[in-house]
């Protein structure tokens, strides 16, 4: 047992003095090592400063106290800490409510004072057990995870096509390690480029993996002959083939012929792109049909603009216009159109960082939704 046990540690927590003593000896025969505690407030700094593989605690911290609910209290905060270890209780008060309630908060195992030593040794090696083989499993996990962001991130473009005459600024960040929104830039020869911005129904690692479908389809389909309503057809028969029915993408693709000034595009029930004129006026691009994914025999409309220098196109997902404050107020497409108007004279790298640090001021800097932005600037 002691070869089992090598660099097992035990964070112990009792008030009594004659208690921790006779716990660390016992488990210092067994090949564990100890840490003692007399208070709450000292057992939460431990665990704050070191890692353990297993908490024994007391419930009562007071001598005047048997109730135990110090320690029911104690474990309320420590369900908290992402990194607990097993929370094994102690106690010499116990009933079977306080027992359950202690279970109810997190705790592992339940054992009387006093204890039978070969019991107690049997229920530390197995929770200590099970708490690596979990550690282990979320160590695995966060790895997949971040192995997920680097290739998600890997999929969107590192380099921005530009064309004479134009700027295009974007703007990518996930709400969790890993997202649903999806924007690209496709070059078409020398003259004209395929803008795309989309964003899949849900987050975390399924609507990640929807996005990775859709770039790929999108990148295998898109072509300069291929009109933007053609491409969402196509896509949209592709994905009712493969997605879950309670699973949908909104998706916006437009393609812009440079010298002509041109923007040709389709609205797959996607936020409206504004378009700011030079005097101040905007439109919005709603032309197109519902989202991809869902009726298999849509039809989609094809929609145009006639751009000029000083215009700005601006492509945003929702997690731009939803952005909440603390109050719960979202920061909505008229705020949005507010700073659009006020800053129409930015370049495009310039207003999408006035987008995005005036959501981030609004929502203090907590993003709930994922957010994906593309700014067109017309010279």
């Amino acid at each position: 047992m002691c070869m089992e046990t090598s660099q097992q540690r035990i964070l112990i927590a009792d008030d009594q003095q004659d208690i921790l003593d006779a716990l660390r000896l016992l488990l210092k025969g067994h090949g564990y090592t100890t840490q003692g505690v007399t208070s709450s407030s000292d057992l939460l700094e431990a665990l704050a400063n070191d890692e353990f593989d297993l908490l024994l605690m007391d419930l009562n911290y007071a001598r005047d106290s048997t109730s135990g609910q110090e320690g029911l209290d104690l474990l309320t905060l420590l369900q908290k800490n992402e990194n607990l270890p097993p929370v094994v209780v102690m106690t010499g008060w116990a009933t079977v409510g306080l027992a359950v309630e202690a279970m109810q908060r997190g705790v592992a195992d339940f054992v009387e004072k006093p204890w039978t030593n070969t019991r107690l040794l049997e229920i530390l090696q197995k929770h200590i057990a099970l708490g690596r083989e979990r550690r282990e499993s979320r160590r695995r996990v966060q790895q997949e995870i971040a192995d997920a962001r680097a290739i998600q991130q890997g999929l969107l473009p590192k380099e921005i096509p530009q064309l004479p005459g134009y700027e295009i600024a974007d703007a990518w960040q996930s709400a969790l390690t890993v997202g649903g929104d999806y924007f690209d830039i496709l070059p078409f020869g020398e003259e004209a480029l395929g803008l795309c911005i989309a964003d899949v129904a849900g987050k975390g690692l399924s609507a990640a993996l929807l996005m990775s479908n859709l770039q790929a389809a999108v990148r295998g389909l898109a072509s300069p002959s291929l009109p933007p309503d053609g491409l969402c057809s196509r896509l949209n028969a592709l994905l009712c083939r493969n997605m879950t029915s309670d699973r949908f993408i909104t998706f916006f693709y437009a393609q812009l012929d440079g010298p002509t000034r041109l923007f040709r595009y389709t609205s797959a029930g996607h936020n409206p792109p504004f378009l700011l004129h030079k005097d101040g006026t905007h439109q919005r691009l709603r032309e197109g049909g519902g989202v991809l994914g869902v009726f298999p025999n849509q039809k989609f409309d094809l929609g145009s603009a006639q751009l000029a220098p000083g215009d700005r196109v601006i492509l945003f997902t929702d997690g731009v216009t939803e952005a909440n404050n603390p109050e719960g107020e979202e920061f909505g497409e008229a705020r949005l159109l507010g700073l659009l108007e006020q800053n129409r004279a930015c370049s495009a790298e310039e207003l999408q960082k006035r987008i995005l640090n005036a959501a981030a001021a609004f929502s203090g800097g907590h993003w709930y939704d994922d957010i994906t932005l593309l700014v067109l600037a017309v010279s």
